[in-house]
């Protein structure tokens, strides 16, 4: 007479922590594929929009410098890094200084 081999208790919870182990991961993969929809879907939300008055923001070129305004209350925004540069490019024209003192007013030192 044949005995059928149960498994042991440690082969058992090997196999436990492997299917909590998946769980787990598969948790983090949707928690991660949620997060990235919620951050796209925000941002469609909220791109180009005025954070004063919550207005569409119009992107004017100056330059090779995309300054985006809006006209409703007459903000002016720009991206990282935009301020230096429209500095560097004022300070090449004549009358740029007037325009270069009050972008210093906005310079972070």
């Amino acid at each position: 007479m044949a005995t059928q081999d149960k498994p042991s208790s440690t082969e058992e919870e090997y196999f436990a922590r492997e299917e909590i182990e998946k769980k787990r991961k598969l948790a983090l993969q949707q928690s991660q594929s949620l997060a990235a929809q919620q951050r796209e879907e925000l941002k469609k939300l909220h791109f180009m929009k005025c954070p004063k008055c919550g207005m569409d923001l119009h992107a004017l070129k100056r330059g090779d410098i995309e300054i985006d305004t809006c006209f409703n209350c007459h903000g002016v925004f720009l991206d990282s890094g935009e301020l230096v540069r429209l500095q560097e490019q004022m300070a090449h024209e004549k009358d740029g200084r007037w325009m270069g003192a009050v972008l210093n007013l906005f310079k972070g030192k």
